[in-house]
C-alpha cells in the first residue's frame, strides 16, 4: 500500500474536492487535522492540515504553487476514463495546467488539486507497448 501525504491549506475544502473526483472518504483515520481519501485498495492520500504535516518533518513545507516537488500519477482504464476523470477535476474545481498528452501508446491529462498539487491521469494502450 501506499499512502501519500499532502499539506493543505483548507482541510474541508481539499476533502470535498477529492471526495468530487468520486473518491471515499475514510472516517476512522479522519479527524480535524487529517482527512483520509482512499483512490483504490492499495493507494491512500492523507491530507493533512499544514500545521500538523510540519510536526512530521523539521523542513520547510514547499508551496506547490511555486514550484513542483512531486507529480502524483494514477492509471486509469482507457482514455474514456482519463477524460471522465478530468471533468470530475473540472466540476470540483481543480486546473487542468496544460494540454493533454499523447505519445507512444500513453494518453494523460494533468490537474491540481485546489492547494496546487499535481496529479497525471494516465492510460497506456497495451497493444501499443508490445
Amino acid at each position: 500500500m501506499i499512502f501519500v501525504n499532502l499539506p493543505v491549506k483548507d482541510l474541508a475544502r481539499s476533502t470535498e474536492f477529492y471526495k468530487g473526483l468520486g473518491f471515499d472518504q475514510n472516517m476512522q483515520f479522519s479527524d480535524e487535522n487529517a482527512s483520509s481519501i482512499v483512490i483504490s485498495d492499495t493507494i491512500h492520500v492523507m491530507l493533512l492540515r499544514e500545521d500538523y504535516f510540519a510536526t512530521f518533518t523539521s523542513n520547510p513545507i514547499a508551496a506547490p504553487s511555486t514550484g513542483t516537488q512531486a507529480i502524483y500519477a494514477l492509471s486509469r482504464d482507457s482514455r474514456e476514463d482519463v477524460d471522465a476523470l478530468l471533468g470530475k477535476v473540472q466540476a470540483a474545481g481543480g486546473q487542468e495546467p496544460r494540454e493533454a498528452s499523447e505519445m507512444d501508446g500513453m494518453y494523460g491529462r494533468t490537474f491540481q488539486d485546489p492547494d496546487g498539487h499535481l496529479w497525471e491521469a494516465m492510460w497506456m494502450d497495451p497493444d501499443a507497448l508490445q
